[in-house]
């Protein structure tokens, strides 16, 4: 009977142990022009990626409008409600979860964290715009069972300077939506968001910055996120929420870990190796914490065959050494 109790006790334990180490293993599915298709998501299933983040888009023309603009005919398929529905089924289909994040994306790709109303009519017309865009991919969101949603993506002036109108909306998404809510914070702002105690996961577009050597190593790369991980680890702590990175990665480029965050289309030449160090270092320090959920790395194209490669500089690790960096991760941290 002893040994019976020690073996089950070890069972719980083991359990316990895989579960702890399973994670949100996801890919940022770049909205396309078409419908998506099998082989595409065959790409990702063979990265043993188990999540996807799909990621509907509004518009604003500039950044004190107040008026977003979505699920329009004149965007992108994937950018739009049907497209999204469509996505959404064909990676359940092939097992992949989903977490659903529609985005905003203000004219000319000024940083949607500066959005702020310049006056209190324009405020509430922002407010209104927003419930109507962020409510109606909740519903989407409810009725194709996805896993989980994000509330907002990088929206720092929106979130501080209105935090009532961010508690009555996440109230709302509770009655339409039920299952798991998140935020994805910019890497600078999420020690500061005033509504995780009231959502699932405290997401973090981790782009933190690490080291200013143009190829730093990983053991470098690991001591820059010392700090970094003692905030984030003490939020989770204080708050009993685990963290999610929302959004994830680096550019197959020199001096990549300096301002991760760039998005300019620079010439600077593609540097393999900084990338793939800077993943190295993000799976070591996080993906074995049982406080971390997972993350999504960003960003992941349909047409996986033409996508990156050595020649390119961008985020996507398509096609580039870093990912299988990623794969042999995702699939050590997916059982």
């Amino acid at each position: 009977m002893k040994k019976l109790s020690l073996l089950f006790l070890f069972a719980i334990q083991f359990s316990c142990f895989g579960q702890a180490n399973k994670k949100i293993n996801g890919v940022s599915f770049v909205a396309s022009r078409e419908k998506v298709v099998q082989e595409q998501v065959e790409a990702i299933v063979q990265v043993n990626a188990n999540s996807a983040a799909v990621m509907p888009f509004g518009f604003i023309r500039e950044v004190n409008n107040p008026k977003i603009t979505f699920n329009t005919e004149r965007q992108w398929f994937g950018e739009t409600k049907s497209g999204a529905e469509q996505y959404i089924e064909m990676l359940h289909e092939n097992g992949i979860s989903v977490m659903m994040k529609p985005q905003i994306w203000i004219s000319k790709g000024v940083f949607t964290g500066i959005l702020k109303m310049d006056s209190e009519d324009h405020w509430k017309q922002l407010e209104e715009s927003y419930c109507d865009f962020i409510l109606t991919f909740a519903q989407l969101a409810e009725e194709s069972h996805v896993d989980v949603f994000c509330i907002g993506t990088e929206l720092e002036q929106f979130v501080q300077n209105r935090p009532a109108y961010w508690n009555g909306l996440i109230t709302e998404i509770r009655q339409i939506y039920k299952g798991k809510l998140t935020y994805a914070a910019n890497w600078d702002e999420f020690d500061r968001v005033p509504f995780w105690n009231q959502l699932d996961y405290i997401g973090v577009d981790a782009y933190f910055p690490l080291s200013e050597s143009k190829t730093p190593s990983v053991e470098e790369l690991i001591a820059g996120w010392q700090p970094w991980k003692s905030k984030i680890s003490t939020l989770s702590n204080q708050t009993q929420k685990p963290i999610l990175f929302t959004e994830y990665g680096y550019r197959s480029m020199d001096y990549s870990a300096k301002k991760p965050w760039l998005v300019d289309r620079t010439e600077e030449r593609p540097n393999m190796v900084s990338q793939a160090n800077c993943k190295e270092a993000i799976f070591s320090e996080f993906w074995g914490e049982k406080w971390f959920a997972g993350g999504y790395v960003w960003k992941w194209f349909p047409n996986h065959g033409t996508a990156g490669g050595v020649n390119d500089n961008r985020f996507t690790p398509q096609n580039k050494p870093s990912l299988k960096i990623i794969s042999d991760n995702y699939k050590k941290y997916s059982e």
